[in-house]
């Protein structure tokens, strides 16, 4: 093994060790004691976060997925093998949701981002068939102000077109150097196919190791 592998192989046993739910908290005062790093998956309804967490654990069903967007009304807390958390945030941008919700699911997500200490970075989801919408860039957007680290995270590569990703992937670069707290590079993956899923535990593990 090269010193290259090694980020990727430390990624690999690390997800493919214990991974046990946590909590679900709909409140500051439940979450769980800050004794580990976390690393948190946030973006639109339906993007595909159970699905790419399940990916990265592989599990079937440690996160539940589902074709009703707007199903992860919490945040849900993941102990990886006690070497860090990982946090499932609710989905942001659905129509449908009252504005009641959306307002609740706003303070919870805001006071969570600006009070947690032991958060080292936040994944934002897209959808790399449709590229950045406008609630993406709220969320950039308070990331920025909150001062938390985040990295964008392309999903269901395996149903755009290439021409149609590689144009997203451009428009996200550009836009993220409009945004302090972001990474320059977006990662592309696929649960479904497996594309980027090694190289994003080794980011993970990488940065809540550091």
């Amino acid at each position: 093994m090269t010193e290259a592998d090694l980020p990727i192989e430390q990624g690999r046993k690390a997800f493919a060790g214990p991974c046990d739910f946590i909590a679900a908290v709909n409140g500051l005062e439940g979450l769980p004691p800050a004794s580990l790093p976390e690393i948190a998956f946030a973006g639109r309804s339906n993007v595909g976060k159970s699905s790419l967490i399940n990916a990265l654990t592989g599990r079937k069903t440690l996160a539940r997925t589902s074709d009703t967007p707007g199903r992860t009304q919490q945040l849900n807390f993941f102990d990886l093998g006690g070497h860090f958390f990982l946090v499932d945030m609710p989905g942001y941008g659905y129509a449908k949701v009252s504005k009641a919700q959306k307002k609740q699911w706003n303070y919870l997500i805001r006071d969570y981002l600006r009070g947690r200490q032991t958060l080292r970075n936040v994944l934002v989801l897209i959808d790399s068939r449709h590229g950045l919408k406008d609630s993406d860039e709220e969320l950039m957007d308070m990331l920025d102000e909150c001062a938390v680290p985040y990295r964008v995270v392309l999903t269901k590569a395996d149903k755009a077109k290439l021409a149609e990703a590689a144009g997203v992937v451009d428009t996200i670069i550009s836009a993220l150097k409009q945004h302090a707290a972001a990474f320059p590079d977006p990662i592309l993956t696929s649960a479904h196919e497996g594309t980027g899923i090694a190289e994003l535990r080794a980011l993970i593990f990488s940065v809540a190791k550091s």
